[in-house]
């Protein structure tokens, strides 16, 4: 059983080496059924394109309150979080009582505005919000470029995701043929913590697999099969990614969803930009052929990726709440 938070270089899969993939593969099943988190390097994202994002990140939290609030968190989720009201509620590994302490931006896929997703009205398919260009000249483009970057990784990373699984390499693509992804521009100021208190509390992800950029303010912190907490090493460029639920779902448990948590930042302020990606929103999720046997009956019912999403934000991140938000 590992004891440390793996660090997988899939550069020779990117340059397109068969045996790349199946190196690569190998590497990810063992980080993901034993720790359920590991740091990836070799993912192709230039590190200027990742700076140029969390220099928009610090840009946009810097906004006054008043312009942060107008943007305050819609029916679908989109938008402004503020500070010291959501937490991760449903959380089965901490009974987190307390709200985080850390303040987000929310945004999913940009469409056109015809987009017939966007006439159907289904929550949380809805249009981004977005500061006006006067307060933040740059902002959008930056941001849509950094989550074009993000999706072209995340989709080139699936052929990894279903050797690991010992399935065919494009097995997954039908599923995300318009997946469902959410960029949190997240900030974590350096302020004191009370009891049972954190950046974010001790949760596990709801979606397929995140990708996290790291940054030499530490914080991001993994609960280890011993059950003590590590800190996610700092390795300049690189992304920390971990599974999550409907992995562990669609796994039958093969893969983990592992706890994790940020600690408040000491001295100086932290900046996250975890991108959670996910299959199609109609996406059905049963039990992956190979993780089921007579031995081994699916332990979850069959679900759609909607469905689970829906009932998850609902729990945890109700947009109601922030009705009440004062500036």
């Amino acid at each position: 059983m590992s004891d440390t938070i793996p660090v997988i270089d899939i550069s020779a899969f990117m340059s397109g080496s068969a045996k790349g993939l199946e190196n690569a593969a190998r590497k990810v099943r063992e980080a993901l059924t034993t720790v359920g988190f590991f740091v990836l390097e070799g993912h192709g994202v230039p590190r200027a394109r990742i700076d140029r994002a969390f220099a928009a990140a610090a840009r946009l939290h810097e906004l006054p309150m008043a312009k942060k609030l107008a943007l305050r968190m819609n029916q679908h989720n989109n938008g402004y979080m503020t500070l010291g009201r959501y937490a991760v509620w449903t959380s089965e590994v901490n009974d987190n009582d307390r709200p985080d302490l850390n303040e987000a931006f929310f945004i999913r896929r940009e469409r056109p505005a015809d987009d017939p997703v966007y006439a159907s009205g289904r929550r949380f398919l809805g249009p981004n919000q977005w500061p006006d260009e006067n307060d933040m000249p740059g902002f959008r483009a930056e941001i849509l470029d950094y989550t074009s970057a993000l999706e072209t990784l995340s989709h080139r990373f699936l052929p990894v995701a279903a050797r690991s699984l010992d399935l065919e390499p494009d097995w997954f693509d039908g599923f995300f043929a318009d997946s469902y992804y959410i960029l949190r521009v997240s900030h974590y100021p350096p302020v004191e913590a009370g009891a049972n208190q954190y950046g974010i509390a001790p949760h596990t992800d709801a979606n397929f697999l995140t990708f996290l950029p790291l940054t030499d303010v530490p914080g991001l912190q993994v609960r280890m099969p011993d059950g003590g907490w590590q800190d996610v090493p700092y390795v300049p460029g690189a992304f920390a990614v971990n599974s999550g639920d409907i992995v562990k779902r669609w796994s039958n448990g093969r893969f983990k969803s592992t706890p994790h948590r940020a600690l408040p930042p000491v001295d100086r302020d932290r900046y996250a930009l975890p991108f959670f990606f996910g299959p199609s929103w109609d996406a059905t999720i049963e039990c992956l052929p190979g993780c089921r046997g007579p031995d081994n009956p699916p332990r979850w019912p069959v679900t759609t990726y909607g469905e689970w999403m829906t009932g998850w934000y609902d729990a945890n991140y109700d947009h109601r709440v922030q009705v009440s938000a004062v500036g």
